[in-house]
């Protein structure tokens, strides 16, 4: 049996306690700087890389990965290790019988040092292909294919269909990232770019948030990881391609040749080209795509249900249920629904990407009952009632708004990263009992200043904030159509309001 195991290199150790990550989503970050002098630079110290090969890591019984914690790389979700690289070279060392440890640099830590030092044996971080990281590491081949594209925030009021149209908009993007590097390439090419750079702890996913709500007017993100991010972020609008067919691979010490033909021969088997240059994936590796990119929000499927019309004043055919259940624990049988349909939509098969199943996504491995019990709907409806109770008496000194709101956050990313959120709004002399105010906490839980102190880590806010709004909305939609239908029976009118209008 392979144990795995997770090292968090110095002031990074913190990430481990985190219980939920989130999605899902991380773009090309790079390293590469460019200088005013166009000189590109590389934080490197450790020059000549140690010797190890595959052979003493399979002696170790131990690949180190230096990743980065985000969406798209690593990251914790409720305890469970997931992110499409982690996933991707878990394969790997499975098939050669090897644990996979994750080291994470800290703040003033290279992973170009920590590879050639020896103390990791590979970089996966959706990294870029570039001429400057070659002249350090060896690239494996690749198992990616992204274009670079603009995003800008449609507060700006139009689509840009080139970069020129882009003149005097700032475009912010991390100096130490290929991204900067294209810009810079554009400058010298003439092109009129104005570069705004913003701080090495915001992954791309971040910042796109930010383009989305205005905080900036516009960035570069992959291709693929702008598609993900538009599915459940408004705001966004495509601008025009700035780099295409960018190559996506791994990083290995220049002196491991063995260890670069073993993870060549697997790559292989996941990605490669036919004659004619079209990129040829895996099953497996289009599922790891679908999975964190191209399905958007991963954490949960938050997109509304469609519904079928059925009988006055129902939702689903499991009303009768739900209401009963509703009535054993003192819950708003609507709400109940409300949650219901976000989690599953009503499917009782439903399995999540973590492994939630149900009507009401319970993760078996947090539930008394077995595993195969909680596909039966009213065993399951039952337990998501029962856990959605306890956070509702956890917070039952709040007025009722905020006790639901509380009650939902906590159902979905856990009381403790709810705690954190919390003592961040304390911190900010803000009231820690008002949902408005610890949701805006729970969106700095994505920035790498607060969650390296919080105590469980990052926490994907703008999926739980996203979470406890899109149920509450649904509840008062609910609440709605029961009222339209009520009346149109009390006065005899007829009519029901089809509930496929509410998605």
């Amino acid at each position: 049996m392979v144990i795995k195991n997770i090292h968090i290199s110095r002031a990074s150790r913190y990430l481990v306690l985190g219980g939920i990550g989130v999605l899902l989503f991380m773009g090309c970050s790079g390293d590469v700087e460019k200088t005013q002098e166009s000189d590109i630079t590389l934080p490197v110290t450790v020059m000549e890389p140690v010797e190890k090969d595959l052979s003493k890591i399979k002696k170790n019984g131990v690949l180190r990965m230096i990743t980065s914690y985000s969406s798209g790389s690593y990251f914790l979700y409720r305890g469970i290790q997931v992110g499409f690289e982690y996933e991707l070279l878990k394969e790997f060392t499975k098939e050669n019988e090897l644990a996979l440890e994750v080291i994470i640099p800290g703040p003033d830590e290279s992973p170009y040092d920590l590879l050639n030092s020896g103390r990791g044996d590979i970089i996966a971080a959706n990294y870029t292909i570039t001429p400057e990281r070659k002249q350090v590491v060896k690239f494996t081949r690749p198992y990616n294919i992204v274009d670079q594209q603009v995003v800008v925030s449609d507060d700006l009021g139009f689509k840009p269909e080139s970069i020129t149209d882009l003149e005097g908009i700032p475009i912010s993007v991390r100096r130490n990232s290929s991204y900067f590097v294209r810009l810079q390439e554009l400058r010298e090419q003439g092109f009129p770019v104005q570069i705004n750079v913003i701080p090495e702890d915001m992954d791309t996913e971040t910042v796109l948030f930010q383009v989305a709500d205005g905080t900036h007017q516009a960035t570069i993100a992959d291709d693929n990881i702008y598609e993900a991010a538009s599915k459940y972020m408004s705001g966004l609008v495509k601008g025009p391609l700035i780099a295409e067919s960018d190559t996506i691979a791994w990083a290995i010490r220049t002196n491991a040749p063995d260890l670069e033909h073993q993870l060549n021969r697997f790559l292989y088997k996941h990605f490669r080209f036919d004659e004619d240059g079209v990129p040829k994936r895996s099953a497996f590796l289009n599922v790891l795509r679908k999975k964190y990119f191209e399905s958007g929000n991963q954490i949960a499927d938050y997109f509304s249900p469609g519904y079928q019309e059925g009988q006055i004043g129902t939702f689903s055919p499991y009303d009768n249920m739900i209401k009963e259940v509703a009535t054993e624990f003192d819950l708003d049988w609507v709400m109940l629904t409300a949650i219901a349909a976000q989690e599953s939509k009503f499917n009782p098969s439903s399995v999540s990407w973590a492994g939630a199943v149900g009507i009401m996504q319970v993760l078996p491995r947090f539930s008394e009952i077995s595993s195969d019990s909680l596909y039966i709907p009213e065993v399951n409806i039952r337990e998501g009632a029962k856990i959605l109770s306890s956070h509702l008496k956890h917070y039952s000194y709040m007025d009722s708004t905020n006790r639901w709101s509380f009650a939902l956050a906590a159902y979905n990313v856990g009381q403790g990263h709810l705690a954190d959120a919390r003592r961040l709004a304390i911190d900010h002399n803000k009231d820690p009992n008002e949902w408005n105010n610890v949701s805006e906490a729970l969106l700095r839980l994505m920035q790498r200043k607060y969650y390296q102190n919080a105590r469980y880590g990052f926490a994907r806010g703008i999926e739980t904030v996203r979470y406890v709004n899109e149920i509450m909305n649904r509840y008062n939609t609910y609440q709605t159509v029961l009222a339209y239908n009520q009346a149109k029976q009390s006065t005899g009118s007829g009519g029901v309001l089809g509930l496929q209008t509410l998605n």
